[in-house]
């Protein structure tokens, strides 16, 4: 795909069928048009983070090849997220599937509608085993790598199943 870049997509449910959620979400980004997946992340269980009263959540990483702008590939995103039900009634609260974009090249970008990267990225374990299991040499857009800024934060609240999400390459 010439003149692609690379993105990260953070993905999450805990209500519903969480698994089911995110193998379809990701089935779905794959046949996304000018979107190709190359690598995801397997399956973790994570404890829910703000409102801490509702179930674990599912987490994985998906990355892709992409020519969307970025916004274009956050709608895209939406429109999964829609098709799975999902609703935004609470902050943080419970979801049957939440799709971030934490990466997008070495791109920065701040607007109504997009930080990138995402601005809670290096703050969250749950996001960044996943995201650093399936691109290992990912790095934010200042070149600090995301592997020393995991290493940085507690380890605990993150549990991976070895389930992957398998993609077709």
């Amino acid at each position: 795909m010439p003149g692609a870049d690379r993105a990260a997509v953070g993905l999450g449910a805990n209500i519903g069928d969480p698994e089911a959620s995110l193998r379809a979400a990701v089935r779905g980004l794959g046949e996304t048009p000018d979107v190709e997946l190359v690598a995801a992340s397997s399956l973790y269980r994570t404890a829910p983070v703000g409102v801490t009263d509702q179930p674990n959540f599912l987490n994985a990483a998906v990355v892709v090849r992409t020519t969307l702008e970025p916004v274009e590939l956050l709608d895209r995103l939406a429109a999964l997220e829609a098709a799975a039900g999902r609703t935004r009634r609470v902050r943080w609260g419970p979801r049957t599937l939440d799709l971030d974009l934490l990466l997008h090249g070495d791109r920065t970008l701040v607007s109504p509608a997009l930080t990138l990267p995402h601005p809670r990225l290096v703050e969250r374990r749950f996001v960044l085993e996943p995201l650093l299991e399936a691109w290992p040499d990912a790095r934010l857009p200042d070149g600090r790598a995301l592997a020393d800024l995991l290493e940085r934060l507690p380890p605990e609240g993150v549990e991976r199943l070895g389930r992957p999400l398998s993609i077709t390459l």
